[in-house]
């Protein structure tokens, strides 16, 4: 197998930021053009750039990044997903990047114990830590340049993860059965472990180094005194703002409702309703009914209930 794992005939990706060095570059794609063969078999893209490079799924056998001498390249959740997308299923990803040995203020550095992390959640697998050394001067002073980052505990990390052997999004039927087995007497087996851990015997009972808590001692006296009724009943519609009783009312609003329509007195337009026909007018609700005394309580039957 050849240098960084490539082997002849494959499409390999080669992902660059704007802290690798150009001759470096230049000088890595010669080297892995090299090993592959010709046809167009190496691509070469910017981190940056690498979602808007319109690579199909499943496009590349191996995937460098961040591999050229002097490269201090970060890679973001969205630059792992976009790498896991274009590997082909069981492709390979090899990557460098600085890390922190702790947790810092620049949020834009890993630590170690992360970036393995960063790789799992992104889709890939078999993830495992290959190399770990001191940055060089001038990966230090790049660092410093284009992350801004100004401590001194980076380390350079190697690393690798593969592709798992199927493609994102496909499915598969799994043939579980959830029918319990049945025991030697016909009835479904018990595993005896699991009755026991939920079996509290009498000896547990008695055993002094059982603890166990007194019900009465998780009540306070709040929780022992009696409810104000009020306080149970909900609000009800005219309490809430509501003129006009919902269907169904269970709150009492209907049948006051009810009641103060059948309590309501219609008001005489003219005033000489109480005097008899003889002096009300054609539309007056009392018509039919003899006179009576002014402010004498009156029913009136439901259908004499108009406007006067």
């Amino acid at each position: 197998m050849g240098e960084y794992g490539v082997t002849p005939g494959q499409r390999v990706a080669i992902i660059w930021d704007s802290s690798s060095p150009v001759e470096a570059l230049k000088d890595l794609v010669d080297k892995i053009q090299a090993l592959v063969g010709a046809d167009n078999r190496v691509a070469v893209e910017n981190v940056n750039q690498l979602s808007q490079s319109a690579h199909r799924e499943s496009s590349f056998d191996v995937v460098l990044s961040g591999v050229v001498p002097g490269s201090t390249a970060q890679h973001s959740a969205e630059v792992l997903a976009e790498i896991a997308r274009i590997l082909k299923p069981g492709g390979r990803v090899l990557l460098k990047e600085p890390v922190a040995t702790e947790s810092g203020n620049n949020s834009r550095i890993k630590t170690a114990a992360k970036l393995p992390t960063a790789l799992t959640l992104s889709g890939l697998v078999e993830v495992k830590e290959l190399q770990k050394e001191a940055l060089t001067p001038e990966e230090a002073q790049s660092v410093r340049e284009h992350l801004g980052y100004q401590g001194n505990d980076l380390l350079i990390v190697q690393i690798e993860g593969k592709k798992p052997n199927f493609e994102v999004g496909s499915s598969s039927q799994l043939k579980l059965s959830f029918a319990k087995q049945p025991g030697p007497s016909g009835k479904p087996s018990v595993d005896p472990a699991t009755a026991k851990l939920w079996t509290l015997s009498a000896n547990d009972m008695n055993d002094e180094e059982m603890d166990l808590l007194d019900s009465d001692e998780l009540l306070d006296s709040e929780d022992l005194k009696k409810p104000d009724p009020s306080s149970l009943r909900a609000p009800s519609c005219k309490e809430m703002g509501k003129k006009k009783a919902c269907k169904n009312c269970t709150c009492g609003l209907a049948e006051e409702l009810e009641q103060e329509k059948k309590n309501s007195q219609p008001k005489s337009a003219c005033g000489n309703c109480y005097l008899g026909d003889a002096f009300r007018c054609a539309s007056c609700p009392y018509l039919g009914m003899p006179a009576f005394k002014p402010g004498e309580k009156i029913l009136l039957k439901e259908n004499q209930l108009h406007d006067a």
